[in-house]
This record gives structure tokens, sequence and C-alpha cells, in this order.
């Protein structure tokens, strides 16, 4: 069971898209809009806090060179994109993952490829440091946040690093995976 989801990254923009927020050319995938309503009203029947990106940092293209420029998620402005969580969201995340006892993180906060926009996976991946040395269980799924963590310096300071993303969520659902299936045959 979990108390708390945070959603950043890419993902992000369906569900501030679908209550209400203006994404501007952000990353939407209309065919998740149903999904995302469901997890968000899930979430609250079950006491679940959902929380998302409050600011962002935006830009015209993946590969802009543009100074960063952080706006309000609520208001990204036409004609760009948010490709990183902003600051003060990266602030409120990281305080959340540091008092956490287990964290799993599955999906970088943004473009951590482009430096410009991986100051939000660098945030997380600091707090998450920070939770693994005070005894937390921290666990990283899926091949781009295995990337990231390795590529900003964090890949040994976490409790395990996976590269199966999809995988990694099923098994901590309690699904039998294919791989693991003949395993446990007698």
């Amino acid at each position: 069971k979990t108390s708390t989801i945070l959603i950043g990254g890419g993902m992000a923009f369906t569900f501030l898209r679908v209550k209400g927020n203006a994404i501007g050319n952000s990353l939407y995938e209309e065919e998740k809009a149903d999904f995302a309503c469901q997890m968000l009203d899930k979430a609250q029947k079950l006491g679940v806090e959902i929380l998302l990106p409050i600011d962002v940092a935006v830009a015209t293209s993946l590969e802009s060179s543009e100074p960063r420029r952080e706006v309000s998620a609520d208001a990204i402005p036409n004609g760009t994109m948010g490709l990183d969580i902003g600051a003060k969201t990266a602030d409120i995340f990281a305080d959340v993952i540091r008092g956490a006892k287990t964290i799993l993180w599955n999906g970088p906060m943004g473009v951590f490829e482009n430096p410009i926009f991986a100051e939000g996976t660098r945030k997380v991946a600091q707090a998450v440091e920070e939770c693994t040395k005070k005894g937390g269980l921290t666990v990283v799924g899926g091949g781009d946040t295995a990337s990231a963590v390795k590529k900003l310096g964090f890949g040994d300071k976490v409790s395990h690093v996976s590269t199966g993303g999809g995988a990694s969520l099923e098994f901590c659902e309690g699904k039998i995976l294919p791989g693991i299936e003949p395993l446990l045959k007698k």
C-alpha cells in the first residue's frame, strides 16, 4: 500500500490536462485520459495523495538551448512544452521522498539527457539517496530512470536499480512474470 504518489515527467501533463490545466504543447496521451481520471478518483477514495507538478520548466523544443524558464503548471503557454518539473515542485517532491520509508521510482522527472532539463531528476535522485542513507528501501525501475540515475551519478546510491520498468511494476502488483513462472514449478 502506498500513501503518496508523485507524478512528474511526461506522464504528468495528461493528469494536469484532465484536471483542466493548460499544458501548451506538452505531451498529452489522449488514450490515457480516462485512466488518469480513474486514478485520481481511486486515489481520493483510498486516501492516497497524488502530487502533480505546481511548476515546470518549458521550452519550444526538446533540443532547446534557451535559458531555463519556469512557469506555473496550470498555465503552460501555447508554443511551449513542459520538459522538467520546476524548482518548487522538485523541493516538494524531495521533502516527501526524504521522509519516506520505501520509494519505488519509475520514470525521470524531465528530459534529463538535456542538462537544462535534468534538474528535477537530479533533485529527486539526491532525495532518494538521502532516503537510502537513512535506511529507506529505494528501488529505481525502468531503463530511462536507470540511465538517468547512472548519468547523474546516483546509480550506486540507491538500494536497487532495475532496468525492467513495466515488469518491475507488474511484479510489485503481485503478478507472476513469465521469466519467473518456470522457476516456481517443482
